[in-house]
């Protein structure tokens, strides 16, 4: 059926506001941009003070005693400089020390040219310039955090924040509002489902949206992968569109948004300096596994003496896990269960815990011997795996290794954990061990470290697994 020609032309073009105005939350916005850039202002002309004070005494344009005048360009310069570098925005960019950094500097070295080529004759103090950029970055990085702070403490009392509505299919409504409660900016006063934004119901659901004075929208990539011309609904009311990646695979953590030709391009860089990684990770662990086998050398040897004294059998236990690319080694471990446990695992395969079979974990595994049992808790079984550490079959921190049995089950995705090396302990050790039955969670966990490793990331789930191995957390 045609529609009907009034009906047509009592609604608006698409792109055509309902009304003239700003955009909603521009308010606060500028007034958000004014309060930095008056306290960067106060804290430049201050920095400039001190240099002047401490710095050789010169007689010229730049001395605010003979031309108090003189403080306004020089201010100027600065804040017009850290406006271009875009470090007034919001969310981040506003926290961007390493950014803030870059533009005092360039404005200090700008504002020492413009002193040789505007007095070529006058003597220019050096010492001012260098005092005055250290006070700069010191002041305004100090200015910087006090605002943030002071920013977040009145926020988290229900202060400056942008009223938000959420527009999400009900399987992910939860992990969006996490994800927007991260920011602690935003007042959620509504949330519906994706289906208010289809045809019968879009109207409603605007002027829904207007009545709560909503000044921006979030939803989620499924509820508007089809209907991306909503957009124009946002924009014409004056309303900031976020569309959360929930619903779509996540991207990794270098990936960075790109216009090649005005159209958005994924791209991948790679570090500055390349092939370092896997060095530094290599000399790190080689370091600390040796100085772990000479400080616990003593509790090694108390060890085997407890196994020996407690069950027949070896000391060492030693099985074929699979590491790097696939390819199979020895892992060494203290032997905590009784000579033929391999044996005995066929008949207790119908008490495995793990929700897909894949790992086999036993609460109450009858195979376990007493002193196994305690070591066990407190993970020193795996102390023997800094032999593998050495021999550069393992590493300190990484996925653990595990049995043929178990990789026979892989899927095509969980084979991506064997492109780094295994670890003795790693983000599933310290995110509840055996307590962790998903093993799709344990891939997840995996990736999450593989996409974010650094030494520094190493070191802090060595201290966490300390703590968690103390707690006895997900041990058995």
């Amino acid at each position: 059926m045609a529609p009907n020609i009034s009906e047509v032309g009592s609604k608006p073009d698409l792109r055509s506001p309902s009304f003239a105005g700003l955009r909603r939350g521009t308010t606060v916005g500028w007034l958000r941009v004014l309060v930095l850039a008056v306290v960067d202002s106060l804290l430049l002309a201050l920095a400039w003070m001190m240099a002047e004070s401490l710095g050789t005494q010169t007689t010229s344009f730049w001395s605010t005693r003979q031309e108090p005048t003189s403080l306004f360009p020089i201010v100027g310069i600065s804040i017009g400089i850290i406006a271009a570098r875009g470090l007034y925005k919001p969310g981040e960019k506003r926290r961007d020390y390493l950014g803030l950094f870059k533009a005092i500097t360039l404005a200090d070295a700008l504002l020492l040219l413009t002193a040789y080529f505007y007095a070529p004759d006058q003597f220019v103090s050096r010492s001012h310039f260098v005092l005055f950029w250290l006070f700069s970055i010191l002041l305004t990085w100090v200015g910087r955090c006090v605002v943030d702070i002071t920013t977040e403490q009145l926020r988290s009392n229900g202060a400056i924040r942008y009223p938000a509505y959420l527009i999400s299919d009900p399987q992910y409504v939860e992990p969006c509002v996490s994800l927007i409660e991260r920011e602690n900016r935003y007042n959620i006063l509504g949330v519906v489902d994706a289906r208010a934004l289809d045809r019968n119901r879009r109207e409603a659901t605007f002027a829904s949206i207007r009545g709560l004075g909503i000044v921006e929208a979030f939803v989620s990539w499924d509820a508007i992968k089809n209907r991306l011309f909503l957009c124009w609904h946002f924009q014409t009311a004056g309303i900031t569109l976020h569309v959360l990646p929930i619903g779509i695979e996540p991207l990794f953590k270098g990936s960075e948004f790109w216009m090649i030709g005005g159209s958005p391009s994924l791209t991948f860089p790679p570090p500055v300096i390349t092939g370092i990684d896997f060095g530094v990770k290599r000399a790190f662990d080689f370091c600390c596994a040796a100085l772990i086998l000479i400080l616990a050398f003593p509790l090694y040897l108390a060890i085997a003496i407890l196994i020996k004294l407690d069950s027949p059998g070896p000391i060492f236990y030693k099985q074929t896990r699979i590491g790097l690319h696939g390819k199979p080694f020895k892992a060494w471990k203290f032997r905590t269960m009784v000579a033929n446990a391999h044996k005995l695992q066929k008949e207790l395969e119908a008490f495995n815990e793990m929700k897909d079979g894949v790992m086999f974990k036993m609460k109450d595994d009858p195979r376990i011997t007493r002193v196994g049992k305690f070591l066990r808790q407190y993970s020193l079984d795996e102390l023997p795996q800094i032999f593998n550490v050495l021999f550069g079959e393992m590493s300190l921190v990484g996925p653990r290794p595990f049995p043929t049995r178990d990789v026979k089950r892989f899927a095509e995705h969980h084979f991506i954990r064997h492109e780094v090396l295994p670890g003795i302990t790693g983000l599933w050790q310290v995110s509840g061990r055996s307590d962790v039955t998903d093993f799709d969670q344990v891939i997840h966990l995996d990736l999450t470290y593989i996409e974010n490793w650094s030494v520094w990331l190493d070191l802090k789930i060595l201290i966490q697994t300390v703590r968690v191995v103390l707690n006895k957390t997900g041990a058995y």
